[in-house]
């Protein structure tokens, strides 16, 4: 019986639940790996697509992060929605469920136990060694969601070639699929065999925590049973702690059909929202959007809403349902009433068990209930706008859970408006469309390139007769077709012309510099030092993009350097291998006093900024969204001595590998 590589298998309904909350809720993309990196079902989900997008450039994949990261987070969501669905058509009984959870305690076993193993024994790729244990046994889930008795049967009877067929398919290697066909076999025949059939056949005996499982580990390896013996309760209680953090109950009391019920309710709010968001149309104003968002609210939660819009650093009352709208427009400074603290923190705020200001009491006048809650709506550059509604303390949970997810949903579809460009048809009439404070939240980053440039362009008034001024104006024109082509790609999904033969990360960083160097290291005390590797350092991704992330740290660098001067460092490395893929790395550090303890805890998140007038502190946001969207890595280190910035960037290979390359697996 033959198996299509693209398969749909069941997972416990608790880790697909999680998965599912955690996009919803907008974590980010490492959060829904771990989540994903922990179930063997949905790890062959993204195997499948992986492989189905892998270019011969890349080579084979050797980890599950490897696969993830070249889905990427948006097909990575659409991914989880897809498993929540299915897992609702399996038609699964109680005990199906509980063999499932069991399923998934052995698997999620044996692969840390593999990945333990290939650590201890000096294996080069221990990553490796993981994603093969969750698949190990991919036959025996399989045979669950299979119908017909004989063909459950067959499938459990050939686990080994069954988990080896797919392994080849998704294109994992020959010695991947060794592992997988040669799992059974006798420790005493296995001594001799490549390293990861060893890691794989021991790690499966290891899971089941026997003896002959003890007695396998001295013969493969040489391992001592005291070893042996803290292997399997060290991973033990690794399962145990991952068990507890998605809520899977791994003792007899466990119920399937209760998690099922749960993720049901998930995808059913899912539905709901969806529906109610039908009438978004992305080319609306973003105020338009979430007054008439408010009606939608109202029904899908049975509740009474008042509609705030942000604007110059005011909430206006601009919409609500079932209630008589007076004019009111308030500070959005912090006042003590539900409505600005969810505006100014971007979470949820409820009014239950809080003194109550005056504003709060004007709000439920208009309500007419005994409580209320408030939902921002973060549209990725800041609160756009607050739901205020109605609710009492029978019904405060579930409007709260439904209404966040309604105003997350929502904020993404603003986010998206404000990314599109839509707001204007062009740079000119986007200017004078915004005011400076609506311009300063939504568009932040255009500021930066067209402000050094003006900078730039002052200091050169009094130096026409420099013989170096001819190369100078080169670069302002330079950087102002860069400005232009930066307003009208803001948002693009599709790779333009640049991304053609990769980017040179070191001639970027070099012609930035030298503009910069006037206008933010002038005085003398603070010095902008280059030290670029002699490599080349070619990137893939929209120069736009990579010019934005790049001038955006360089200025929060230098700011962060004390009066009396420092340093910031711009350095570079190629190839940098990580993760089983070549990466470019970008360092950008200064001598500064570090970053607050406050600031550190929402580092990437939208803040309120500590700077003062003229600054957002919507800059790290944005440059997280961009290293994402180039399917980047980014990392920060920071301390009393300074702050680093560490860029992993996908570099651009040009030469193809063979196939033999390709063909060829690694093995000690």
């Amino acid at each position: 019986m033959e198996l299509a590589p693209d398969l749909q298998l069941p997972s416990p309904p608790e880790v697909t639940l999680r998965a599912l909350e955690a996009c919803h809720q907008g974590a980010g993309f490492q959060t829904i790996s771990d989540i994903i990196s922990a179930d063997t079902a949905l790890v062959v989900r993204v195997l499948s697509l992986a492989n189905s997008t892998t270019d011969i450039q890349e080579g084979r994949i050797q980890s599950i992060e490897q696969a993830l990261v070249r889905l990427g987070p948006q097909r990575l969501r659409t991914l989880v929605l897809t498993a929540a669905l299915n897992q609702l058509q399996f038609g699964l009984d109680s005990n199906d469920w509980r063999q499932i959870r069991d399923f998934w305690r052995h698997s999620l076993t044996t692969a840390l136990t593999a990945r333990a193993l290939a650590t201890l024994t000096a294996y080069p790729y221990p990553e490796e060694a993981y994603m093969l244990g969750m698949l190990h046994n991919v036959g025996e889930l399989v045979a669950i969601k299979t119908s017909t008795a004989d063909a459950r049967q067959h499938y459990l009877n050939n686990q080994c070639d069954v988990a080896a067929d797919l392994v080849s398919a998704w294109g994992l290697g020959s010695m991947a699929a060794d592992a997988m066909r040669y799992q059974q076999a006798p420790p005493e025949e296995s001594r001799d065999a490549g390293h990861l059939v060893k890691l794989i056949s021991l790690a499966t005996r290891l899971a089941l925590s026997d003896a002959e499982g003890i007695a396998a580990a001295g013969i493969v390896f040489g391992l001592s049973e005291e070893l042996t013996r803290e292997i399997n309760r060290r991973i033990a209680h690794e399962v145990a702690g991952i068990a507890r953090s998605l809520g899977i109950v791994l003792d007899d009391s466990y119920d399937g059909e209760k998690a099922i019920r749960e993720l049901q309710g998930a995808i059913l709010q899912h539905a709901i929202v969806s529906q109610a968001l039908d009438f978004a149309d992305s080319a609306q104003p973003a105020d338009s959007l979430i007054t008439q968002a408010a009606n939608s609210l109202g029904l899908i939660t049975g509740s009474p809403v008042l509609c705030f819009t942000a604007k110059n650093d005011l909430l206006a009352l601009v919409a609500g349902t079932g209630v008589d709208i007076p004019e009111l427009t308030i500070s959005a400074k912090p006042g003590g009433s539900v409505l600005t603290e969810a505006f100014n923190t971007g979470s949820p705020v409820t009014l239950a068990g809080r003194s109550r200001t005056i504003l709060d009491r004007q709000l439920l006048s208009l309500l007419r209930t005994p409580s209320l809650v408030a939902i921002p709506v973060n549209a990725g550059t800041g609160c756009a706008g607050v739901f205020a509604l109605g609710s009492d303390e029978t019904r405060q949970d579930s409007t709260l859970e439904l209404a966040s997810l309604f105003s997350h949903r929502l904020g993404e579809i603003v986010a998206t408006r404000h990314a599109t460009g839509q707001i204007t048809g062009a740079a000119e009439n986007l200017q004078q469309e915004l005011d400076r404070q609506q311009l300063r939240k939504q568009v932040h980053e255009v500021n930066n390139p067209l402000t050094i440039i003006r900078q730039y362009i002052y200091q050169l008034r009094n130096r026409l007769d420099d013989p170096d001024v001819h190369q100078e104006l080169d670069i302002i024109r330079e950087e102002l077709d860069r400005a232009g082509d930066l307003l009208q790609q803001m948002g693009q999904k599709e790779p333009g012309p640049e991304h053609a033969g990769g980017i040179s990360l070191n001639d970027e960083l070099d012609s930035l510099s030298r503009i910069v160097e006037d206008s933010l290291f002038d005085d003398g005390k603070c010095r902008l030092r280059l030290d670029l590797t002699d490599n080349p350092a070619l990137v893939s991704g929209p120069a736009s993009a990579l010019r934005q992330v790049i001038i955006n740290l360089l200025r929060n660098a230098a700011e962060a350097l004390p009066e009396s001067g420092g340093t910031v460092t711009l350095r570079t490395s190629a190839p940098v291998w990580q993760n089983q893929r070549t990466w470019v790395e970008l360092e950008i550090s200064d001598t500064g006093t570090g970053i607050p303890e406050a600031v550190r805890n929402k580092l990437f998140a939208p803040v309120k900024t500590t700077k003062g007038e003229g600054h957002s502190g919507l800059g790290l946001s944005i440059v997280k969204q961009l290293v994402d969207d180039m399917e980047g890595i980014i990392a920060c280190r920071t301390g009393q001595d300074g702050t680093t910035f560490r860029i992993l960037l996908p570099a651009t290979i040009h030469k193809k590998k063979s196939t033999d390359d390709q063909t060829t697996g690694t093995d000690q």
